[in-house]
């Protein structure tokens, strides 16, 4: 840890439901069995319970993420419940009503009411009405850095100063100094609050890279940096070496994560992303073979309203690349820093 935490960050001082049967590891598929934001085997039934108004599976999940120390599951976990909440509630409804002070019901509850609030036109202050919730839920289990994620996102959003945020990034890194969810936040906060300044952000997805082990979460870091930089549209060039390097940490990291598995996806789906636009395109070949049928949201539906249809015609674009057909960088429907010899 003393690594992780000698490691600052530059403004601190001193969907839909599918099943998921497997898939096969590089065997041909179809677009129509491309599956968009796939639940894993352990979230597909708390979801299918929760549809039924049960909170019981659910409530099992997190336990069991939190009794392990399955940090990163965990987060993940809590976001993709708290999303289906949003369009039913009622089955975290009765989970709170039964089990108030339950921790994993707070920060499921937590979540919500911050992505509720992130949507109001007075984010930064309906943001700041949820706070005791976000206290509730970190004060559940000491151990647990996932209320500390979300914290670190909801501090952002309020346009918390920097001594505020660094207070919560020291919380969370000394209770997992590897999470990715926490890291992914601290990189966005910095990205907004010095917006243009991508060199800062790859140092600091560097520095986490180079204090994690090998298979963390973490070794990707460097690749949200890239996909921050390839679609803003201000700030310094970056040179084409750094976004190589960064996208070379991911793929050391891709082959330790499981295949054709929707757990890994959302990383190889944002590495494909920057492969693409680096053009290098046997390296996109092979993560989307690693990769099988899962699509997820991000990061397509950050250049396009339809972020399925997005990553086909990527797919496409990347057989037709491999196969010596011209083929171009990924369509954005949304702009960005998208030019030919990017950097």
């Amino acid at each position: 840890m003393v690594g992780t935490m000698a490691m600052q960050l530059p403004f601190i001082r001193a969907s839909r439901m599918t099943r998921t049967a497997p898939h096969p590891v590089g065997e041909p598929y179809t677009d129509d069995e491309v599956l968009l934001d796939a639940p894993d085997a352990r979230l597909s039934p708390a979801l299918v319970a929760a549809a039924r108004g049960d909170h019981g599976p659910a409530a099992g999940l997190l336990l069991a993420t939190r009794a392990a120390a399955e940090w990163e599951r965990r987060d993940r976990y809590v976001t993709r419940l708290a999303a289906f909440a949003r369009s039913r509630p009622e089955w975290l409804d009765a989970w709170l009503a039964t089990s108030p002070k339950d921790p994993d019901a707070l920060l499921v509850g937590a979540q919500l009411a911050v992505d509720r609030a992130w949507q109001s036109p007075a984010r930064a202050e309906a943001l700041r009405e949820v706070s005791p919730l976000i206290t509730a839920a970190a004060r559940g289990d000491q151990r647990d850095p996932v209320p500390w994620r979300l914290a670190l996102d909801h501090a952002r959003g309020a346009q918390a100063g920097h001594t505020y945020f660094e207070e919560l990034w020291a919380a969370a890194v000394r209770r997992a100094p590897h999470h990715y969810g926490c890291h992914v936040a601290a990189l966005r906060y910095l990205a907004t609050s010095w917006h243009g300044s991508h060199h800062e952000c790859f140092d600091f997805a560097d520095r986490a890279a180079q204090d994690a082990p090998a298979d963390a979460l973490v070794q990707a870091l460097g690749v949200r940096a890239a996909f921050g930089y390839l679609t803003d549209r201000c700030g310094p060039v970056v040179p084409r070496e750094r976004l190589d390097a960064a996208a070379d940490r991911a793929i050391a990291l891709s082959p330790l994560l499981p295949a054709a598995d929707p757990w890994p996806a959302r990383m190889r789906n944002l590495l494909v992303y920057v492969l693409v636009r680096l053009e290098r395109w046997p390296d996109a070949a092979e993560q989307l073979r690693l990769n099988g049928p899962y699509a997820t949201s991000f990061p397509w539906d950050q250049v396009s309203d339809d972020p399925l249809g997005h990553f086909l015609r990527v797919c496409g674009d990347v057989r037709a690349a491999t196969a010596g057909e011209p083929s171009g960088h990924p369509r954005s429907e949304r702009g960005g820093r998208v030019r030919s010899g990017d950097h």
